[in-house]
């Protein structure tokens, strides 16, 4: 399956909240859908859901329309969505039914799903007797106990220890490998560069950056050098560079870790290399840079700050 959106265009009143976005996430891979708050992330992740109606722009899936009532969507939304006062077993079978599942199979899934979270023997506790942790499993059961075959996640990961983490990615991983079509949108960068292959970046209403997350690295660390010092603040080693290097390089980012140096045109790391002992201070690392996503994000959804 190839879900594409084009150009879409979403107002609510008389402002514009996304301006003619246009990706497109394949059965097997997982989209990072990424933004600062009030981005327009959950807006769009409703317009897939049919929840808000865009005002211009298409969804197709396999170059057809896509209608989401013929297709079973798992969605996890940042905003947790189940009753505190219920049982677990009533409500996740209760939803499943919604979605067009017939009691004895959306019985035997909640179990399926519970046990495989490590919570089952909860299911029959009302979900505000569990844990903030036990409730995020709970919610993710529910999210897949219809089989879907898109999967939309918000914040999947919020609240979690790292043990439960562990658990979580290894079935946000099975989903992938099985060819479910993922959605993933989080702020917790190291997750999204766990999973995804590809990226979309939205930054007020519009997209700034996208495409598959291997080749933006490469780019963005084209070029580019990393440089720490053992006995010297980043503050003071940048200034360092500027006054002995400034022909090689110029100083692009100054990092806690280090300073981040952009190549000058004409010359490559090998001039670097050889002017570093030149340099009056002991050098800790110094090699190719590559950027995080975390990097990446900043400098493009980052505005001014």
């Amino acid at each position: 399956m190839r879900l594409e959106v084009k150009e879409l265009r979403k107002n609510f009143g008389e402002k514009e909240v996304l301006h003619g976005i246009s990706f497109s996430v394949e059965s097997g891979r997982a989209l990072g859908l990424l933004g600062r708050n009030g981005a327009g992330k959950t807006t769009t992740i409703r317009i897939l859901m049919d929840v808000f109606r865009a005002n211009s722009g298409s969804i197709t899936m396999d170059g057809k329309a896509f209608v989401p009532g013929n297709y079973q969507i798992g969605y996890l939304p940042e905003e947790r969505g189940l009753y505190p006062k219920k049982r677990v077993d009533e409500q996740i079978i209760y939803l499943a039914g919604l979605r067009g599942i017939n009691y004895r199979e959306a019985k035997k899934n909640m179990k399926h799903w519970l046990k495989r979270m490590g919570v089952e023997e909860y299911e029959t506790r009302k979900l505000e007797t569990l844990s903030k942790g036990n409730q995020q499993k709970v919610q993710l059961a529910q999210t897949l106990v219809c089989n879907p075959d898109i999967i939309i996640l918000d914040e999947p990961f919020s609240g979690l220890d790292p043990v439960n983490s562990q658990i979580l990615k290894e079935v946000v991983q099975e989903q992938i490998d099985g060819g479910k079509l993922v959605i993933f949108s989080s702020h917790q960068m190291s997750y999204v560069e766990e999973f995804c292959q590809d990226i979309v970046i939205i930054n007020h209403g519009d997209i700034v950056l996208s495409g598959e997350l291997s080749e933006i690295k490469r780019q963005y660390g084209k070029n580019r050098l990393f440089l720490s010092a053992a006995d010297m603040e980043p503050e003071q080693l940048a200034a360092q560079v500027r006054e002995s290097l400034g022909e090689l390089v110029t100083v692009h980012q100054v990092q806690k870790r280090g300073l981040v140096l952009q190549l000058t045109p004409q010359h490559t790391k090998r001039d670097v290399l050889s002017a570093l002992p030149g340099l009056p201070v002991d050098v800790e690392t110094f090699g190719n840079y590559e950027p995080s996503l975390t990097d990446i994000f900043v400098e493009r959804a980052g505005d001014e700050a």
